[in-house]
């Protein structure tokens, strides 16, 4: 609504506050028309319309706003919204500061704040802001507290350049007073000391110099010329530098003189008018650089054999340590390799050792099972391969267009079933996703053994989650990555909420051999396998991650435009390995082929097999069960090992006797004086033929 020019007089010159106030529609707002605004109201707001400092007033039991130019300035992005709002609304984000202030204003006391902290939101962020200001009490016609009237100043710039000044000459000070050089700082034509620091007092023998010109408190450097120094410095204006010139000081009259050289400079201060106020001195005692330096030739022809004998030492030493440390990552390698690919031969030849056995009873219906599970270990074993040629950029890779999508849905049962239950699986894959050019069966792997690596994480179970995206990495992202290329990619995201990895391991996850599981439970090689593949792809792979957080891995994949073997015979197995006793043999044994080939083998010679799938569960076993006669074990199991299980069933059962598996070296084992006596050990892999004879040898003592 418009108001009539005698209704808006209280208005008169208030700039363009008055403007918007007198065009506003008062009618809906907690202050009502403005042609019932009392006249109390209308002359406080007229003050504050005309002042030249920012003002406000809240009016009213609902605290309506009004405010001048200047105050609409401090506001910002709360400006022109808040004219007419509520107070509390208006400033929510310091109603828990200024609500009490407010509140006491109301009261009818006044109050004055100087510098007062505040974050404000006025630019759509939080800021931290200081504000000097006063509220007061704004009465009726009948003196009763109606409102409140604020006048401030915003003194954010001047408390910050306050404090910078302030920190800064506390970083002066200290740098000074820390400074390994010494310093001193000289006022006035007469050069009164005003500072000096450790070092300079040390120089001059600890002599006290501040509030005393250099000509009565350094008699010694003015024989010596060093007055006449700084006269010249204070009347040019032009620096002075000298390097190894010697100070003969005399700390008392008749006392001894101490010959120091000194690197030193006289640096001329200048007042605001470009005047010269007075000298900083700053400089180095080389005393002993130059004692040094008298005694040149024969010192450093010595010095620098030492220093190349000592090179040649360090020399050997690094390339001692180079040497154990490729020594130690191979032992790792193969340790690891050696383990993984004796299980993976023992559950080939002892499957064909049974389908070879099988086919000479006749029993030719009962074969698949063996078969397929020999064909399995033998894939395993060449995927092992693979992965030992894609850490070194070396497997022949087979690349065709792939679509991302459909690749990982097919192996949503696959992976579901490798996480087991504890883990929640999520897949969230983009519509519209690219097609890449890749190797389908090497994604495939890579995928899987991040799935793996992110259950290994998650032991006491979380979530999974495998997204899919396109991802366009421009010029300003690639200056941040190394041998990354700027283009279109697919990529494809592996997130778990596990235990995370450290900033330590995160820099040598991808490197080969690089391992935080136990030997024998890992190669080391299934990252170095991805990020192989990935670069061999002309693609690349990336970890996030943080302790506790959990950790994602990011495969890059470039975009594309365009839409088995034989063994020889193993020994078989005869009657003679048979039993008529029904004697019972526990079998741990964590792969689960190998495992159901020893019990497969125990129960068709007679043995009652008992199985376990790792050392609790074997322990629990040796607990509960009535009658055990042996205890067949693999070492390298994950958690509880065999050798733990077969000390705690022999404390339980005195005299059990054991048969320990291995993926291992024997005679490395029976070296470190592993084995008791009535134990024995089998190292993988191994005929079946050679299982039961260990067996039957045990059992008969």
């Amino acid at each position: 609504m418009t108001l009539q020019t005698a209704e808006a007089d209280f208005l008169t010159g208030g700039g363009e506050m008055a403007a918007m106030i007198r065009a506003h529609d008062w009618s809906t707002s907690p202050l009502g028309p403005i042609e019932h605004w009392p006249q109390s109201l209308r002359s406080i707001v007229s003050l504050m319309l005309a002042s030249e400092f920012a003002m406000c007033v809240a009016w009213g039991p609902e605290l309506g706003f009004l405010y001048n130019d200047h105050y609409a300035r401090i506001l910002y992005d709360k400006h022109p919204a808040a004219l007419g709002g509520r107070l509390d609304v208006i400033w929510s984000e310091l109603w828990s500061d200024i609500g009490p202030l407010v509140d006491r204003a109301l009261g009818g006391k006044a109050s004055f704040f100087e510098n007062l902290p505040l974050v404000t939101n006025r630019k759509g962020y939080d800021e931290q802001t200081w504000f000097t200001f006063s509220y007061s009490p704004v009465r009726d016609e009948s003196g009763a507290v109606a409102g409140m009237f604020c006048s401030t100043y915003e003194s954010t710039e001047r408390v910050q350049t306050e404090r910078a000044l302030r920190d800064e000459r506390e970083r002066m000070s200290q740098m000074f007073a820390q400074a390994p050089t010494f310093m001193a700082m000289l006022r006035g034509a007469d050069h009164q000391f005003e500072l000096t620091n450790p070092g300079y007092d040390k120089l001059i023998g600890h002599r006290p110099v501040l509030g005393r010109t250099v000509a009565e408190a350094l008699p010694d450097a003015v024989e010596q010329g060093f007055l006449g120094l700084l006269d010249g410095v204070f009347t040019t204006g032009e620096p002075f530098t000298a390097s190894g010139m010697l100070y003969a000081v005399q700390a008392e009259p008749g006392g001894p003189i101490d010959d120091r050289y000194v690197d030193f400079v006289y640096q001329p201060i200048r007042d605001a008018r470009g005047a010269v106020v007075g000298i900083f001195v700053e400089g180095a005692d080389v005393t002993d650089r130059k004692m040094l330096e008298r005694d040149l030739q024969s010192l450093n022809a010595d010095l620098e054999q030492r220093v190349r004998d000592r090179t040649q030492e360090l020399v050997e030493a690094q390339e001692a340590l180079r040497q154990a440390q490729k020594m130690e990552a191979v032992g790792q390698l193969t340790g690891g390799i050696a383990h993984d690919f004796n299980n993976l031969l023992q559950g080939i030849t002892g499957s064909l050792e049974i389908v070879q056995r099988r086919v000479a009873q006749g029993r030719v219906s009962e074969l698949d099972r063996f078969i397929t599970g020999a064909t399995a270990a033998a894939n395993r074993a060449a995927s092992l391969t693979h992965r030992l040629l894609a850490f070194s950029r070396r497997q022949p890779l087979d690349p065709r267009p792939v679509k991302v999508n459909p690749l990982i849905a097919s192996l949503e049962d696959l992976l579901r079933r490798t996480i087991g239950e504890q883990v929640e699986l999520k897949m969230v894959l983009a519509a519209g996703l690219w097609t890449t050019l890749c190797d389908p069966n090497q994604l495939e792997n890579s995928l899987l053994n991040l799935v793996i690596n992110a259950r290994d994480a998650m032991p006491h179970g979380g979530k999974l989650t495998i997204e899919t995206a396109n991802a366009l990495l421009d010029d300003h992202f690639i200056a941040s990555q190394r041998d990354v290329r700027p283009g279109s990619y697919v990529c494809i995201c592996v997130s778990d909420t596990g235990t995370g990895m450290s900033a330590d391991t995160i820099a040598k996850a991808f490197e080969p051999f690089f391992t935080t599981k136990p030997i024998g439970q890992g190669t080391g090689l299934g990252l170095s396998m991805i990020y192989g593949f990935a670069r061999q792809s002309e693609g690349y792979a990336r970890i996030y991650s943080e302790v506790g957080q959990g950790t994602t891995i990011k495969l890059y994949l470039p975009r594309h435009y365009g839409d088995a073997e034989q063994d020889e015979a193993l020994p078989g197995l005869t009657q003679d390995h048979a039993t008529d006793a029904g004697e019972v043999v526990l079998v741990v044994e964590d792969d689960t082929v190998v495992r159901s080939l020893i019990v497969e083998v125990l129960g068709e010679l007679g043995y009652e097999a008992v199985e376990a799938h790792d050392g609790p569960t074997g322990l629990e076993r040796l607990r509960t069960m009535d009658r055990i006669d042996l205890l067949v074990t693999d070492i390298g199991l994950p958690g509880l090992n065999g050798r733990q299980v077969a000390d705690a069933g022999r404390a339980m059962r005195p005299g059990l006797r054991v048969l320990f598996m291995t993926g291992y070296a024997e005679n490395a084992a029976l070296a470190a004086g592993f084995l008791e006596p009535g134990m024995s050990m089998i190292t993988k892999p191994f005929a079946m033929e050679a299982l039961a004879t260990q067996i039957r040898t045990i059992i008969e003592g």
